[in-house]
């Protein structure tokens, strides 16, 4: 199992509790992006630049993973791919998406942005609380705990 990260929305309090979690579980871990980002020195964390445009860093990310990877993303349409494919998705919340979830998780996405497009202001989801921090951390732990010797 490997562990791709959809980094260029990912918080940094996330990326540094992921650093952590594919050190300790001796995991490799691709932080996938379109613009640099420092990764600390391991031999199980790596960086993948993408070139800039739509969806760029989610198509390399769906293309390179395997059934059974995790991915770390906020982006439903990508997490469902990701189900799609055999993956698993967890969000920088710690939201675990899954095939009984992410229909509604598309639909809800796919209204809130229909209403922003009529103009109305749906305002942006809360910024990271600790208890998101603490919520991620502990899904985390738990998947990797049932998924890694």
């Amino acid at each position: 199992m490997k562990i791709w990260v959809d980094a260029d929305a990912c918080p940094v309090v996330i990326k540094d509790i992921l650093f952590r979690a594919a050190e300790r579980k001796s995991l490799e871990m691709t932080l996938v992006a379109n613009h640099f980002m420092r990764t600390p020195p391991s031999q199980y964390i790596k960086f993948l630049q993408v070139s800039f445009g739509f969806d760029v860093a989610d198509n390399e990310i769906v293309r390179r993973m395997e059934a059974g990877d995790l991915v770390i993303t906020g982006d439903i349409p990508l997490a469902a791919e990701v189900i799609e494919k055999g993956g698993i998705a967890l969000n920088p919340r710690g939201e675990l998406y899954t095939t009984s979830n992410i229909k509604a998780r598309l639909n809800m996405r796919d209204f809130m942005e229909t209403m922003r497009a009529s103009g109305v202001n749906t305002g942006g989801p809360p910024a990271l609380s600790q208890s998101d921090r603490m919520a991620f951390a502990n899904q985390l732990d738990k998947f990797l705990t049932q998924n890694t010797t």
